[in-house]
């Protein structure tokens, strides 16, 4: 599976290359990659699919820390990879047709693949610090897609969103990981199941969950987290299909499921999820009939599912796993459907808005077909495979546990089903179905590639809902395995008789029904909710975003005042009153001078030049004399080190000073020949600093002298530096292997900054150009 990943990174970059490639009419044969890793998961099926075995695939790649390329192939996380490679070959299709002519097509096509592999690595992960990895690279990813349209400052806008909510997950999933590995002492999460106990009884399992669900529910958009998904409706509809229906959004409800095992069945995991999935499944179906663009009323009922799968682990019991499982196909299946319906109607008419579409089935008769069978599986009509997830939903609703409580629950779980019903119907029935539009403008006939997704995804909602049983058989019983850790046979059934699930499925039906004619006739319902929009989360946020901005300006305008004496008077003193307090608290201070050599007339002559020197370089006015004065002192340190016998330390000194006098001088062509000191308080406060630190560095060497030297550190770098390193020069040695992380960030560092120092250069340049 590494291999399959780093393959599908490749091609990624590859694929940004072939910009002439992407325009000619052979591009359709990238989707032939999806396809492939479909085809390729699919053969683990008949070792998984009886629930009782899974493949691990394991590679070393930090042993030190803990940190292996680990991957684990049982139900669940071949389930999620079929529908990333599988709606993701359709997504491929259909977007190659969408932005057919888009100047930048190949680099939407690297995005997309790009997250197609990161979205594989986080079903198949099986190390907490890679699982972290690839959620990061789906994040950002994700950030490049949504802001495809990069012109469109709406677009800009939903992408930041959409990656500082998702961004913030990271975060948390990366001090969850780091949290449970240091409790457990592994990262593996196959071996997390037999430290289940010791994580349960852990005096950090509320934190431990906490962080969970709030990588969790930011990635899966629930509430109050759940604002983002409605703005990255600004991406293109491939993104919107693919993203947004059947895969990212789906990322947070994978990570609980796969943790469930490990961490769930506890009161606290089971209410939290209850309470969160439940208000935004009730959230999102009610906000989903209110809308009128068909990409909104499907942002809506998209969180509602989200919460929706989110509750149904919460009630945590066999039925609701396998609901669960059943529910995730489901919705899959008819919501990309629904996206790629409503972008190929976008793309013919230029229009979203249910109001202004009628009548559409007369000019797309296929795609009408197509949007009704999505619209009946949604709604949970018999022969369609939504039918079988809505029965086991209500099942599980009607089967909970604590008796007292399955009123309340099935009752949530009815009121959210009735508006999703009635939303399904807004976008499967109200632009196909009525009178015809007057003006039909069609600007774009779909052709076989936007159509044959579709039509795809249509046929496995009939096939599954007529014969259930192939899901169960071949899938849906290996994921119900890999949550419970048990195989319990539950067979899906077309028809389970006359019973309360059926009665409750009718009255949805009827309900949402009923909710769907009267909306569809509401010819401004946002004005209703538009009333408590200073209640929303996301003005909320908008608002301590705009706090927090100008609480960083203050913070700006007071420590990042633009002159590098005020950064090194700050650093400076916070140094000297740290160690200050420790050295004269804590330490006893001796100061013996019997030890100290002679001083040598040729010592005392470097001293005083390096004190003239360091005179003129803070009295003189002119620039150049004060770089000279400057490299003297330099100069003179250098000699101290070879007076001293460190030559070697003396010629890098001087080399640094030399290459640095010599920028110095030549910046100085670009600034006023003479200094001016305006301010001499600056000058007493820095001069005052100086003194301090010097005195403290003087302090901190003489009790250096008098302090016991433990040399176990710097014995073993000497024994072990050719050993272990097979390098023969020390210093080399420790900065390249024994602290090789500190220089990988110090080159990451220095690298970023002088890719902010070219695109500075490049963006002045570039307005030269417009100028001229």
């Amino acid at each position: 599976m590494l291999t399959l990943i780093f393959l599908t990174f490749v091609l990624a970059f590859i694929v940004l290359f072939l910009k002439e490639f992407v325009r000619t009419k052979y591009v359709a044969i990238i989707s032939l990659l999806p396809f492939s890793i479909f085809l390729y998961l699919l053969s683990f099926l008949p070792t998984i699919k009886d629930g009782t075995s899974s493949l691990i695939y394991t590679t070393d790649w930090v042993p030190s820390l803990g940190i292996s390329l680990d991957f684990k192939f049982d139900g669940l996380s071949v389930l999620f990879g079929l529908l990333i490679s599988g709606i993701g070959t359709l997504v491929y299709l259909y977007a190659i047709s969408y932005l057919k002519g888009h100047p930048l097509l190949h680099r939407f096509l690297c995005y997309l693949t790009i997250f197609m592999g990161a979205m594989l690595g986080v079903v198949t992960s099986d190390n907490l610090i890679t699982l972290f990895i690839f959620w990061e690279l789906t994040s950002i990813s994700s950030f490049f897609l949504i802001g495809f349209n990069n012109e469109e400052e709406e677009s800009r806008k939903s992408a930041l969103w959409a990656f500082s909510i998702t961004g913030l997950g990271g975060f948390f999933l990366l001090s969850f990981g780091i949290i449970v590995g240091t409790i457990t002492g592994t990262y593996s999460i196959s071996e997390l199941l037999n430290h289940s106990d010791v994580l349960k009884d852990s005096p950090y399992y509320l934190l431990i969950i906490l962080f969970l669900f709030v990588a969790a529910f930011t990635k899966s958009a629930q509430f109050p987290f759940h604002f983002w998904l409605p703005g990255a409706m600004k991406a293109p509809t491939p993104v919107s299909a693919y993203l947004h229906s059947a895969t990212m959004v789906k990322a947070g409800v994978f990570l609980v499921a796969r943790f469930t095992p490990i961490l769930g069945g506890e009161f606290y995991w089971n209410t939290i999820l209850l309470v969160v999935g439940g208000v935004t499944m009730l959230f999102g179906a009610f906000h989903s009939v209110f809308r009128k663009d068909m990409k909104g009323i499907l942002a809506y009922s998209t969180i509602s599912a989200l919460g929706l799968l989110m509750f149904l682990l919460g009630i945590g019991t066999e039925l609701a796993m396998y609901a669960m499982a059943v529910f995730v196909l489901a919705h899959a299946l008819y919501k990309a459907a629904f996206f790629l319906i409503t972008g190929i109607v976008d793309h013919a008419l230029h229009t979203r808005d249910i109001n202004e579409l009628s009548g559409l089935r007369k000019h797309f008769p296929l795609l009408a077909v197509t949007a009704v069978i999505a619209a009946l599986s949604c709604a949970g009509i018999p022969l369609t495979f939504g039918f079988i997830g809505k029965e086991l939903i209500y099942e599980s609703g009607l089967h909970f546990s604590d008796y007292s409580w399955i009123l309340l629950i099935t009752g949530a779980l009815f009121i959210t089903n009735v508006f999703l019903t009635a939303s399904g119907f807004l976008i499967g029935f109200k632009p196909f179905f009525g009178k015809g539009m007057k003006k039909v403008r069609i600007a774009h006939k779909p052709d076989w590639m936007l159509l044959t997704p579709t039509i795809v995804l249509s046929f496995f909602t009939l096939l599954l809902g007529i014969f259930p049983i192939i899901a169960y058989k071949e899938i849906i019983l290996a994921v119900f395995a890999s949550l419970n850790r048990e195989v319990v046979e539950m067979p899906l059934k077309i028809w389970h008789g006359v019973n309360s699930s059926l009665l409750l499925s009718g009255c949805t039906i009827l309900l949402g029904s009923i909710i769907y004619f009267v909306f569809k006739k509401w010819k401004n319902p946002m004005c209703f909710v538009q009333r408590f929009d200073r209640l929303a989360p996301q003005h909320i946020f908008s608002i301590l975003a705009e706090k927090f901005r100008l609480l960083a300006y203050k913070y700006t305008f007071i420590f990042h005042s633009s002159y590098l004496r005020s950064y090194l008077a700050v650093i400076i003193v916070f140094f000297i009153g740290l160690v200050g307090y420790k050295l004269f608290t804590d330490v006893p201070l001796r100061v013996n001078t019997t030890g100290l050599s002679e001083f040598r007339i040729y010592e005392l002559v470097v001293f005083l030049i390096t004190v003239v020197a360091v005179i003129f370089a803070i009295n003189t006015s002119s620039r150049l004399t004060a770089i000279a004065a400057t490299g003297v002192v330099g100069y003179c340190i250098c000699l101290i080190f070879v007076f001293y016998g460190a030559p070697d330390l003396g010629m890098t000194q001087f080399a640094i000073d030399t290459l640095t006098t010599v920028l110095f001088v030549l910046v100085l062509f670009k600034l006023p020949p003479f200094l001016r000191f305006n301010n001499r308080r600056l000058q007493i406060r820095d001069a005052v600093i100086s003194i301090s630190f010097g005195v403290l560095i003087s302090i901190i060497t003489l009790q250096a002298l008098v302090s016991p030297a433990d040399k176990d550190i710097s014995r073993f770098y000497a024994e072990n530096a050719y050993v272990l390193a097979k390098g023969k020069n020390v210093v080399n040695v420790i900065l390249v292997d024994f602290r090789g992380f500190d220089t990988m960030i110090e080159t990451i560092v220095l690298s970023i900054a002088a890719l902010g120092v070219f695109s500075m250069l490049k963006y002045k340049e570039d307005e030269e150009e417009l100028e001229n």
